[in-house]
């Protein structure tokens, strides 16, 4: 027999051995998901006493993170912008550095706006999600070429019954032929096809497709930069998030494809995570 209290304790020691990782926290996270009760259940109850089959399946839970299963990918879940969303392998986990290009979309947007907006990539629909909660007069379409992370992405749609976002499968800007938007944000894979973090951590189990882009990580981000034009509105925004050490070079490939106001954003650690163009016709 254990309690709640005794279990956390018991699981914390074992996450605590992983390299990175916020122990306390995801030992929480996945026994609040093995009773099927909010974390705050925990800390209000902390000395009942567990029946024999939550203590099963939380030691099974905690041993998959043991062996480096995300938590997002154990659970499938994950919060975004507040949202939860339904995640899976066919999909990257949000993460909160993306937060801070929803920051910068919402600066340039109006409150009153009805812009048409294009999320490229979109995975599991964070961010078309976040600005569609946020700016409900705009129609925000979502493209990605996977076919099983779109299925993902409808079925958060119908749960968050957000019904300014729709979904087409095609790659980037292909299903997109003839439109133009007000605003057209990514967060493409940027990761070097030998960088060794992708043999590492959460990166292992995430779609490598959606995590690197070529030797230098950049070819997502340069098809995105120079197809842009044909799909923006004179005016109009293209944001894209690239890793820490890629300002640089994305911002000259905005500059060299004639997008105006150029800006590098960092994210909350201070690292370069974000650039900014405008397409002014």
């Amino acid at each position: 027999m254990s309690t709640i209290q005794q279990a956390l304790t018991t699981a914390f020691s074992q996450l605590n051995q992983l390299p990175d990782v916020a122990a306390r926290l995801e030992a929480e996270i996945l026994l609040a998901y093995a009773l099927a009760k909010p974390r705050a259940y925990l800390h209000t109850w902390p000395q009942q006493v567990l029946e024999k089959s939550v203590l099963d399946r939380f030691g099974t839970l905690v041993q998959r993170r043991c062996r480096g299963e995300p938590v997002a990918y154990i659970t499938g879940q994950r919060e975004f912008w507040g949202l939860p969303l339904t995640v899976s392998t066919a999909t990257l986990i949000p993460r909160p550095e993306t937060e801070r290009l929803v920051e910068i979309a919402l600066e340039k947007i109006p409150a009153q706006a009805s812009w048409h907006i294009a999320d490229l990539g979109t995975g599991s629909g964070a961010l078309a999600f976040a600005l569609a909660s946020e700016r409900p007069r705009c129609e925000i379409t979502g493209t990605d070429i996977s076919t099983a992370a779109l299925a993902i992405a409808k079925a958060n749609r119908q749960r968050l019954n957000l019904t300014n976002v729709r979904f087409i499968a095609g790659r980037w800007f292909d299903p997109l032929s003839g439109r133009r938007f007000d605003l057209v944000i990514s967060n493409p894979p940027y990761v070097a096809s030998g960088d060794p973090h992708l043999q590492q951590g959460d990166l292992r189990f995430e779609p490598r497709q959606a995590l690197s882009a070529g030797p230098d990580g950049l070819e997502a981000i340069r098809e995105i930069v120079s197809s842009a034009h044909a799909h923006l509105q004179p005016g109009g925004w293209l944001m894209l998030e690239h890793g820490f050490a890629q300002g640089d070079a994305v911002v000259k490939l905005f500059t060299d494809n004639g997008f105006a106001h150029v800006q590098c954003h960092r994210d909350y650690a201070e690292r370069e995570r974000a650039t900014v163009g405008r397409f002014t016709g």
